[in-house]
């Protein structure tokens, strides 16, 4: 699925016209930008996914064609966590399955 494919079918979802639906998966995007970007804070959509700035430190590391040790320095990176409902919808390959009951004891 590419992005204009998720657009239609929020559209299709949510009832609106694939212009409105297109606007707000750009702004949702655009604040997860913003808030990843200024480091701050965690996004959060919990149960589904939380994005945050990760800062890697700095380490040695090798050139793999001549074997040369090299500085590798400190980065900063974006952290993709997946969620519980998330992780259901995958193990049970369609939507997330609702509460289960408690197991019997018997």
């Amino acid at each position: 699925m590419n992005k204009s494919d998720l657009i239609a079918a929020m559209a299709g979802k949510a009832g609106m016209s694939n212009k409105d639906a297109g606007d707000c998966l750009d702004a949702f995007l655009d604040v997860v930008a913003d808030v990843v970007a200024a480091g701050e804070e965690k996004l959060s959509i919990t149960g589904w996914l939380s994005f945050e700035q990760v800062t890697r430190n700095a380490r040695m590391g090798r050139n793999p064609q001549t074997g040369e040790a090299l500085h590798v320095p400190a980065t900063k990176a974006c952290k993709v966590s997946v969620g519980s409902k998330l992780k259901a919808a995958a193990k049970s390959g369609g939507a997330p399955a609702a509460a289960e009951a408690p197991a019997s004891s018997w």
